[in-house]
């Protein structure tokens, strides 16, 4: 089989990509292969459907630029296509007097950001969410819901609309990125194709390394555990309900999030996984758990983190301390309120050092094209992101890093 341009992976990523690179090249033949039966079952089938601001992200980067212009153009998209999708704005509270100085961080970083961000008093606060008990608190507008699952299959409608080539049950194997052309060994034979482009998410550095890029860093899996809460409970909140996150930390805390189908989650609780795709507690990969463990940048990680990663872990195997921690937040939730649900899993890339890549990552060199790290907000940037590796096909003959670590 041969096509113009192959994007391995289903997520929402590779989808978005393959939408824009067929609207923009109505004549060139465009392959989405992935791995699984179905689309966007991983990261875009078990995440929070938050359509995010970009409030977190140090000014100038990619994230934050790509997060405010993807929260329009998701917006957008959603409009022009009938996708459900609201835009409830989200709150981010303190509840303690060392919260407020970082507090005020996030509210200026938001005005640098370009965001409509404002400051709140407990009244204001309560006006919001009433449930809800707090120092102060900023409130971020353009923050929203969507099902991120119903965005992907309209991605993969225009896909086949323009003419695209969508195969699931395909795993590659190999990339060999030869002078000419790239050809991939997959479990249904050989694909010859001008350009690859790797959103394999969770499995991105090694099919990045299979094809001879050295992304610098090695994907460690976090898994993000939930809980539900009962529907007598769900009027405790209305929208979206963020803790001040630790600036030193690289996860924001467990908070309350309104999904788009008025289900109400609360978590995450993020702990390493010993499998890429272990999303259950006892999910195990020999060859996933030997290369973390073996990986000296997750050492680093874990020593710098050790107090933070300990109580991740003693409340992901207590549900009491769980709920102390949501409490602090909404104090009327009880142990009785929360059932489990489906947890998820982040591609986070970690270098050597022990440093997460707290950017997106995305590398290209000859005729391929590597996302080596697109965690949260990738959904939201997922458009922004298609343009610009759909701005690198062209041209595929100088290597070009869109990002890199520093």
């Amino acid at each position: 089989m041969r096509f113009d341009c192959v994007i391995i992976g289903g997520g929402i990523v590779g989808l978005a990509t393959a939408t824009i690179l067929s609207k923009r090249q109505p004549g060139a033949s465009i392959l989405v292969i992935e791995k699984d039966q179905e689309l966007a079952t991983h990261q875009t089938g078990r995440n929070s459907g938050v359509i995010h601001s970009g409030i977190y992200y140090k000014p100038g980067s990619y994230k934050a630029r790509y997060a405010r212009e993807g929260n329009a153009s998701m917006v957008e998209f959603c409009r022009e296509h009938g996708i459900k999708h609201e835009i409830c704005g989200k709150i981010i509270v303190a509840t303690e007097d060392a919260e407020l100085p970082r507090l005020e961080n996030l509210y200026q970083r938001g005005l640098q950001n370009s965001l409509a961000v404002s400051r709140l008093i407990p009244e204001q606060v309560r006006e919001i969410e009433p449930h809800v008990t707090c120092l102060a608190a900023v409130k971020v507008s353009s923050a929203g819901i969507v099902s991120y699952r119903a965005v992907a299959n309209t991605y993969a409608d225009l896909i086949r609309a323009n003419s695209g080539t969508i195969q699931t049950g395909v795993r590659v194997l190999k990339v060999h990125n030869g002078s000419d052309a790239p050809t991939l060994e997959t479990t249904r034979g050989e694909i010859e194709a001008r350009v690859v482009v790797n959103c394999a998410g969770l499995f991105s550095d090694r099919v990045a390394r299979s094809a001879g890029t050295n992304p610098k860093a090695k994907i460690v899996p976090f898994r993000g555990e939930y809980f539900e809460l009962i529907p007598e409970k769900r009027h405790l909140v209305k929208g979206l309900v963020y803790p001040v996150p630790n600036p030193e930390f690289p996860f924001l805390g467990v908070h309350f999030t309104r999904m788009i189908d008025g289900t109400v989650h609360a978590g995450p609780n993020a702990v390493l996984a010993f499998k890429r795709e272990g999303y259950h507690k006892t999910d195990f990969s020999v060859r996933d758990t030997w290369e973390t463990l073996t990986y000296p940048g997750f050492w680093k990680l874990a020593r710098k983190h050790m107090d933070e990663g300990w109580m991740e872990m003693r409340r992901s195997l207590s549900k009491s301390l769980f709920v102390r921690s949501l409490q602090r937040l909404i104090s009327e939730v009880r142990s009785a309120d929360l059932v489990p649900c489906k947890a998820g899993v982040r591609a986070q890339a970690l270098l050597p050092d022990g440093k997460l890549v707290d950017d997106f990552l995305i590398l290209r060199e000859r005729n391929t094209i590597h996302v080596c790290n697109a965690p949260s907000p990738a959904a939201t940037a997922s458009l922004e992101i298609g343009k610009a590796i759909a701005e690198q096909v062209p041209e595929l003959q100088t290597r070009v890093t869109i990002s890199v670590p520093s």
